[in-house]
């Protein structure tokens, strides 16, 4: 059986309800991921919150700013600040988007790398100087797009071969398969299935914005729908469980909402995992 950095189900950690979390943290609650961008210079009463968990519960880190598909150099000075803190904090495992978000500034966005092989090589370089500078494995983030300029390639034969080209891990997206397989007209369960299953680090799970009915957006700002719950429920069946994460990014809502959501990913795994006890 495949060992995972963390397990069971997580909860993004935002600044709006550290301090409900300081004293007790629900059963639920497997591990927490935060930014690393919005911690790593934080001192103060927030500061000590932090450490506070991170001493006692699992924590995973999800850059913003790494922009590993940028035509900029590799920022290797904030990579050596980022290992103090990865280290400093005891964080499980790191991962970035597979995207680029800014050349000379940042953009603020996500934009989606174009689908080639030259940009395969490109980036598994930069994934692999990035494990080097950090001494660890990372994973990368299967991203939402609205617009694939340059392809050559189809997606998930792009995400497959950096997997490949940089031998790193993969930190699986549901919501971003599914948003991604209404906007551009494929077969979500396909692309599933063409996941290599020892890549899966752990996913991420959240809600979207219904521009209309063949175009949606990723906000990560609302509620989780079914057609995402029931990918994920495919996931587990298909690769077995793993460690799966709520995100929510803004149109926070309190926490108890938040809880009621990772209390589904942990029953669905739970269910998920009962026949395979059962047999064993």
């Amino acid at each position: 059986m495949k060992q995972y950095a963390v397990q069971g189900a997580g909860l993004g950690l935002r600044r709006a309800f550290i301090g409900s979390l300081t004293d007790q943290v629900p059963d639920s609650v497997n591990f927490f991921e935060i930014a690393p961008e919005n911690w790593i210079r934080i001192g103060g009463k927030l500061g000590k919150q932090l450490r506070s968990l991170t001493e006692r519960f699992p924590f995973v880190c999800h850059g913003l700013s790494l922009s590993l598909g940028s035509p900029a150099p590799l920022d290797e000075a904030f990579l050596v600040e980022l290992k103090a803190f990865l280290d400093r904090h005891c964080i499980r495992l790191y991962s970035e988007h597979l995207s680029y978000c800014g050349d000379d500034g940042h953009l603020y966005d996500l934009m989606p790398i174009p689908f080639t092989t030259d940009a395969v090589k490109y980036v598994a370089q930069r994934i692999i100087r990035t494990q080097e500078i950090l001494e660890r494995r990372i994973a990368i983030e299967n991203i939402s797009y609205y617009a694939a300029p340059g392809k050559e390639i189809e997606e998930i034969d792009f995400l497959n071969a950096v997997l490949e080209e940089a031998d790193c891990d993969l930190l699986l997206d549901i919501n971003n398969i599914y948003v991604n397989s209404v906007n551009h007209g494929y077969d979500a369960q396909a692309f599933l299935n063409s996941i290599p299953a020892h890549r899966i680090a752990y996913a991420h799970v959240a809600g979207h914005y219904v521009e209309s009915a063949d175009f949606l957006v990723d906000t990560h700002g609302a509620t989780v729908v079914d057609p995402v719950w029931n990918l994920l429920e495919l996931a587990y069946e298909k690769f077995g469980v793993f460690p799966t994460l709520l995100e929510r990014d803004f149109n926070i809502p309190p926490l108890s909402e938040l809880l009621t959501e990772v209390q589904r990913i942990r029953a669905l795994q739970l269910r998920v995992a009962q026949p395979a006890r059962r047999y064993a």
